[in-house]
């Protein structure tokens, strides 16, 4: 598959009681509410590729959006952003980490992409319509013969892969109903070294009992990880955020979410010790032997 096929696109996905929703529906209620749901929706959009963190690349370096330059990136006002970004912290919407970076809790769920080799195929098998009538063929036909055409393409860039790989390679938990490919499970092991078996235990029972199933179960205990975290984070709260860059709450969750930065920073730094990321970053001590046991717990798993 050639490089232009691999490129992927990506779209919002919004259910149609979006706005029905308790948080979005108590969003539009506030004074200039609308505006702070428009302001949402853009944030999602530019996130898309980031799987839901904002953060600024400059450089070598990752630097955290405040008020002003979120105003510039959605052409929004920045009295708007301000108390929009508020809002958004107390309802949940987003999550602001001790560093700054910025994490869309539901974006996870409102993705959408497919490839630019996905998207021809989709648009010659719209074509179909149109050609049926004159080619004297079924659709059934058309479509043997444009998956034969695709195979064959695929057989000419990729040699060692003749078939394409099934959807799951892994089925776990204890109804076998939690799929991962090999790739997702090599991530669920690293991102949760101590209790990745356990959140497919849970996922499993919550899917036979109710009947649900999900298209990617690694994001979906991603989720769900960041939704205990953000409980877990209410639930220490003693007192009313004054705005949206106060620090909240150490968790477990902060602790990874800090090592990944960490780790992504190193590799376009190598040089880059934990102690200058600690002093850039206005880290603390606790911080610091925290995320140093995390890294190391992960090496160790390896």
């Amino acid at each position: 598959m050639s490089d232009k096929q691999k490129k992927r696109y990506y779209w919002l996905k919004l259910k149609e009681n979006f706005f029905e929703e308790d948080t979005i529906e108590w969003l539009e209620e506030q004074p200039n509410g609308k505006e702070y749901c428009l302001f949402y929706l853009k944030l999602c959009l530019k996130s898309l590729k980031t799987e839901g963190l904002l953060v600024r690349n400059v450089g070598n370096l990752m630097i955290p959006y405040d008020p002003e330059s979120l105003a510039k990136l959605t052409n929004s006002k920045l009295d708007t952003v301000k108390v929009a970004m508020d809002l958004f912290n107390k309802i949940g919407l987003i999550q602001i980490m001790d560093s700054g970076e910025i994490y869309l809790n539901q974006l996870g769920e409102m993705v959408g992409s497919e490839t630019e080799y996905a998207r021809q195929k989709r648009l010659q098998r719209s074509k179909d319509d149109n050609v049926q009538k004159l080619s004297g063929k079924g659709r059934l036909e058309l479509e043997i013969e444009l998956e034969k055409e695709l195979e064959i393409e695929l057989d000419k860039n990729t040699p060692s892969k003749k078939k394409k790989a099934p959807a799951f390679n892994h089925k776990l938990g204890e109804y076998k109903n939690v799929g991962f490919t090999d790739d997702q499970l090599a991530k669920l092991k690293e991102e949760f070294p101590n209790d990745w078996e356990q959140r497919i235990e849970k996922v499993s029972s919550y899917c036979a009992s109710s009947g649900k199933t999900y298209k990617n179960y690694l994001a979906t205990i991603r989720n769900w990880d960041r939704k205990d975290a953000e409980s877990n984070s209410k639930a220490l709260k003693t007192n009313t955020r004054a705005s949206y860059g106060n620090k909240k709450p150490r968790n477990e969750n902060h602790t990874r979410m800090l090592a990944m930065y960490f780790q992504k920073e190193k590799k376009f730094n190598p040089d880059l010790t934990m102690e200058e990321y600690a002093s850039k970053k206005k880290l603390s001590d606790q911080d610091v032997m925290e995320i140093k046991q995390l890294i190391a717990k992960q090496e160790g798993n390896k």
